[in-house]
């Protein structure tokens, strides 16, 4: 089946309400249709309101960066996946190797997030990605394979068909290094086929599958033109609308 490309870009901890509203201005009526691909933002939990009010009515898909894996408590500082949802959010980043990492979350926090959010009627992007000394110790389908393994335990056929996972070689995360695109589509391709091993060919064949680190529009072209790339996961080359728009536009 063919899979509608998805190119998200992940703002992190960067841009206030009002950058977001004139973001949004600049790029909203020069997004591709959403059967084409899909253009989403996920953006800061303090911008959500007022990306979401700017982007209606637009193509502009809208996601959060992260939530909590319920709905409602004495959880001090956390999102409610419940909220997120009434509020118009589409997705939610779970997994990043910045909250794996600074924020010490497990796997299986992370599958706890990923059951939350179907719950709740949204879709997870789903991180996983190995350090450069994993990789050069040969070990990185072992590693993201597990991370895998353990991120989709539990879930049903149906939600991973639905889900998105995004591979982000940590070592080239913002630092100017890109896997090259042979290495992206070796990893999505593994990836693709432990999902056929833990589910069926149909499920591997609907997931979707993003690559993220250093994603520019330089590179996009020849990353989207690999089988098994179904999108990006961008950082700093989507906080400007024109290379925002020039990622998403890639098929122009």
């Amino acid at each position: 089946m063919s899979r509608t490309p998805i190119i998200a870009g992940n703002w992190k901890l960067n841009m206030n309400p009002k950058e977001t509203v004139e973001f949004v201005n600049a790029v909203k009526d020069q997004l591709p249709d959403s059967s084409k691909v899909e253009s989403l933002i996920c953006a800061p939990a303090v911008d959500l309101d007022a990306l979401l009010k700017a982007a209606e009515g637009s193509n502009l898909h809208v996601g959060a960066e992260n939530c909590y894996w319920e709905n409602s408590g004495a959880f001090t500082g956390e999102n409610s996946p419940a909220v997120l949802k009434e509020m118009g959010v589409q997705y939610v980043i779970i997994g990043h190797s910045e909250r794996r990492g600074y924020f010490h979350e497990t796997d299986e926090d992370i599958n706890k997030k990923a059951k939350a959010i179907f719950a709740n009627g949204m879709t997870p992007i789903l991180c996983c990605g190995e350090s450069l000394e994993t990789r050069e110790a040969g070990k990185e389908n072992e590693w993201v394979v597990s991370q895998i393994k353990a991120g989709l335990e539990g879930l049903t056929s149906e939600q991973v068909s639905k889900l998105v996972i995004a591979y982000e070689p940590i070592w080239a995360i913002g630092t100017g290094k890109t896997a090259s695109s042979d290495q992206a589509e070796e990893m999505c391709k593994t990836i693709r086929e432990t999902v056929k091993d833990l589910y069926n060919e149909e499920t591997a064949e609907n997931v979707r599958i993003q690559y993220g680190g250093s994603v520019k529009p330089a590179n996009v072209k020849e990353l989207m033109a690999k089988p098994d790339i179904d999108g990006g996961l961008v950082g700093g080359a989507s906080l400007k609308p024109d290379s925002y728009l020039a990622l998403v536009n890639y098929q122009d």
